[in-house]
């Protein structure tokens, strides 16, 4: 699924009122329709207040289609028309007229606090105050009557975005935003849902087909790509009957140090799990038999230090590397890891944590990175590779920046995990609370380390990796609760992950059985 700009959105509605020849309110009752059908399947004519307040343009146009259709049907409704402007849409004015011709409760002109209503907890606030056209942050009373609303305990449903939020550009007021229990947005959702300091404001959403023009939306570069089950269906790389282990490559992870050696075991093991036809794990000596006895199937070479890594010695050329979790930063590990870079120019590889943290501290050794080289910083190691930011727009765009000026390929690891590849971001939709736990970030390694040494291209290798890699935790999840999740049962359900891509039916939900 495609993420549109709110400019992008405007442009498709002008499209499709061309091309389809309809007009633009007609292409708002399509919104309404679905706003009101949403509404009423799930509350099936009980009489629970209903208060929707509209500002006076197109997102109140929406809130007025909507009340009308309640109206029509019976439910009890009573509509407020934020009058913070005196400019209002054409649409706008027209669904008053519209309205005021189906109740006998004209909608209630708000102009300060003086007109705000008494909202009990039994209640549904629907917001349609502002819209993605907001081009200003909500001030004065507007700001109190948003203020006033989240104090509310009633049920909140915001239409298209909630009220002060805008989709594709950084919060200015935190406190001038409607933190909705549900948003139903138009088409797709928009890119201020999936970034952690906008997230929260519209936790839960659906999004509706309104019959945007197919031509326009296919064809359209959009701002990022939302990568679900479907996306990664397209990803997976079928076996045949007559592959071998050799087909699926030989992966090789470098990682650990003492006291960090189960760093490489779980890498190890996920790249196994995740389908790696053979994995070699270069450790210090120090780990030789807990991998031997850990990954029995594991081939294991060791280095001649017993503590830490001082350099690479193999007698093979794997198909793709893992390299950095675990290792430290002794002096001796940073010439290792120099000389891997200079040396393993042809191999594609996956760099995380000490091999993040050492490259930002000897930033000209970026320089050395192969082209297509998968990064995997969670925020601290982002932040010491790119610098602060100023918020979630400009960690993405300081990222695209790194992104393109070194070739690489860059995760940012969090709740909605984000791929980004010079200008292009990719989504994920997977993972859940549980998985932020130790050794996750190493068993991602080894996931997207495992799909390279089976052909995978670095950039599937990273979305697709991302994606099984939360797949499996939401399986896990499913089985024993957020808290009880350990990095462990998230490699062993990749299994699950695989079975699930294709499975008619869920074998689990992302939400954690509350009855365990």
């Amino acid at each position: 699924m495609k993420i549109f700009s709110a400019e992008q959105l405007y442009e498709a509605d002008k499209v499709t009122v061309e091309k389809q020849q309809i007009t633009s309110e007609a292409l708002m009752e399509r919104a309404g329709i679905q706003i009101f059908n949403w509404l009423h399947q799930r509350l099936n004519g009980a009489p629970v207040p209903i208060r929707i307040f509209c500002g006076i343009g197109n997102n109140g146009g929406d809130g007025l289609v909507v009340g009308r259709m309640l109206i029509e049907h019976g439910y009890n409704v009573i509509v407020y028309v934020v009058n913070c402007s005196d400019k209002r849409s054409k649409n706008f004015l027209l669904n008053y007229d519209r309205i005021k011709n189906v109740t006998k409760k004209w909608p209630i002109l708000m102009k300060g606090e003086d007109d705000f209503p008494e909202i009990n907890a039994e209640d549904i606030i629907v917001d349609a105050i502002f819209g993605i056209g907001l081009n200003r942050c909500p001030g004065g009373w507007v700001k109190k009557l948003i203020q006033y609303l989240n104090e509310s305990s009633a049920f909140k449903l915001a239409i298209d975005i909630p009220s002060g939020l805008y989709p594709n550009a950084p919060l200015e007021d935190t406190e001038a935003v409607l933190k909705a229990n549900h948003t139903l947005t138009f088409q797709t959702p928009k890119l201020a849902f999936f970034l952690p300091e906008t997230a929260p404001y519209a936790s839960n959403f659906d999004a509706f087909e309104i019959g945007l023009d197919i031509e326009f939306l296919q064809t359209t570069e959009p701002l990022a790509q939302l990568i679900g089950k479907l996306e990664a269906q397209r990803f997976y790389r079928p076996r045949e009957k007559f592959d071998h282990k050799g087909t699926y490559g030989h992966a090789l992870i470098v990682a650990g140090s003492y006291g960090k050696i189960g760093a490489a075991v779980l890498s190890t093991t996920a790249a196994f799990r995740i389908g790696a036809g053979m994995v070699t794990a270069f450790v210090p000596k120090c780990g030789y038999s807990i991998l031997q006895t850990t990954v029995p199937e594991a081939m294991v070479v060791t280095d001649s230090e017993n503590d830490y890594l001082t350099q690479l010695s193999i007698e093979f050329e794997p198909s793709a590397m893992g390299i950095g979790m675990g290792i430290g930063k002794k002096e001796a590990t940073v010439k290792a890891l120099d000389g891997i870079l200079k040396s393993k120019k042809d191999i594609p590889m996956v760099l995380d944590a000490d091999a993040l943290n050492i490259l930002s501290e000897k930033k000209s050794m970026l320089k050395l990175l192969p082209k297509n080289t998968i990064l995997t910083p969670h925020p601290g190691e982002l932040k010491r590779l790119i610098g602060d930011w100023k918020n979630d727009y400009d960690k993405l765009e300081k990222t695209r920046q790194f992104s393109e000026k070194y070739e690489v390929i860059v995760i940012i690891k969090g709740a909605y995990t984000v791929t980004v590849y010079g200008e292009k971001l990719y989504i994920n939709t997977t993972g859940n609370p549980g998985m932020g736990t130790a050794g996750s970030g190493d068993a991602l390694c080894g996931v997207i380390t495992g799909l390279l040494s089976q052909g995978y291209d670095p950039l599937l290798a990273s979305v697709f990796g991302v994606y099984m890699h939360g797949r499996a935790g939401d399986i896990a999840a499913g089985q024993l609760g957020y808290e009880a999740v350990m990095t462990g049962d998230v490699i062993d359900n990749l299994s699950e992950a695989y079975l699930d891509l294709f499975a008619r039916q869920e074998p689990s939900t992302t939400e954690p059985d509350e009855k365990k």
